[in-house]
């Protein structure tokens, strides 16, 4: 796909929708609807008309972070990304270079020993890359006040250079977010999900859609390198492993949304295809090669031709139908990234079973 398709910078989303104009509210986004290679548009609030009773929209509730916290290397100032925190305590970091649009370049010549100033008095040392694909990431311990209070006291959302301005981090919470007893969170927002408004849930589960709460925490994706996913936390409780598998077993369609979610549930099913209550790390990258044993469809954002994201669809969809909905919102004029429109892709249409 990164042969054919080039997303230009103009159909970045630079603002929320609701700030660009007068009576628009989350819901104001577009929805470009694949089922196969068939794509059709429609308005984000048309999304109950799309679904059906028994159907079941696993969310992510993983709350966001203010996960960037200025800092300083000697004299230099520094971006720091609070990535996700290891069972041990350390913290996977990502330092980046300050340009006053996002923090988008990342900080050469770091290296084990690199000690880290943050605000009130805390001090981060690198101590290891997080794996051996590169020094983007590295394990760090901090020392002086908690990591989650320097974030609380002195972090901003991470941003960067395609959006136009800081936002206040209740603008990359989801509806479904929730607080975690330990203070965990993501460092990025599971942005499928902020389409979503109370009102539209409400009218979704009169319906009879019923949705299954999950948790992923999401680490930082970068800007120069599209990498597959890091090892995450996630949980599947067993209400809802019962539940996606009552509706999979039922004829419903486990609807997943964001790729957040796919992860999770996917990593909580077996071989067998039977969801299971899990937790833990997840270090699972959802391939067409591996398939997918439960989810059979998913709302998205539009990812960037190069994203390790776009194997997941093509797993749950196939290429044909993902880049033929991609030439079609390239088409329409879409905005991509999380601020942008978004993607439902449905399994194909049974021709003897009537369409919603």
């Amino acid at each position: 796909m990164t042969a054919v398709l080039r997303v230009p910078g103009e159909l970045s989303a630079r603002l929320p929708v609701e700030q660009r104009g007068p009576g628009l509210d989350r819901d104001s986004v577009r929805l470009l609807v694949s089922r196969g290679t068939e794509v059709a548009h429609h308005a984000f609030r048309e999304l109950p008309e799309l679904l059906r009773a028994g159907d079941v929209l696993v969310v992510n509730t993983s709350r966001t972070l203010a996960a960037a916290v200025d800092g300083r290397i000697g004299h230099a100032r520094v971006v720091v990304h609070f990535s996700t925190r290891g069972d041990d305590g350390r913290w996977a970091v990502e330092v980046r270079e300050p340009d006053g649009r996002g923090t988008t370049r990342a900080r050469a010549g770091s290296h084990a020993g690199t000690e880290v100033s943050l605000p009130g008095g805390g001090r981060l040392l690198l101590q290891e890359p997080l794996d051996a694909r590169g020094e983007r990431l590295w394990w760090a311990r901090a020392a002086g006040p908690d990591v989650r209070e320097v974030l609380w006291e002195h972090g901003r959302p991470v941003r960067y250079s395609y959006t136009e301005r800081d936002q206040p981090l209740s603008v990359y919470q989801t509806v479904f977010a929730l607080p975690s007893p330990d203070g965990a969170g993501s460092a990025e927002m599971p942005s499928a999900a902020r389409p979503f408004t109370a009102r539209l849930v409400a009218e979704l589960v009169s319906r009879g859609v019923q949705f299954a709460p999950v948790t992923l925490h999401t680490g930082v994706s970068s800007a120069e390198a599209h990498e597959p996913p890091y090892p995450e936390r996630f949980a599947v409780p067993e209400a809802s492993a019962r539940l996606i598998g009552n509706a999979a077993a039922g004829g419903g369609r486990v609807i997943a949304v964001g790729t957040t979610a796919v992860r999770a549930v996917e990593s909580a099913t077996g071989p067998d295809g039977v969801v299971r209550a899990a937790g833990g790390w997840t270090d699972l990258v959802v391939t067409p090669g591996r398939g997918v044993r439960v989810v059979r469809g998913l709302l998205t954002g539009l990812h960037e031709p190069a994203a390790s994201h776009l194997l997941m669809l093509e797993a749950i969809a196939g290429r044909a139908a993902v880049h033929r909905a991609y030439e079609e919102a390239l088409r329409a004029l879409y905005l991509w990234h999380e601020f942008g429109d978004v993607h439902l892709i449905l399994p194909e249409e049974d021709p003897h079973t009537e369409r919603c």
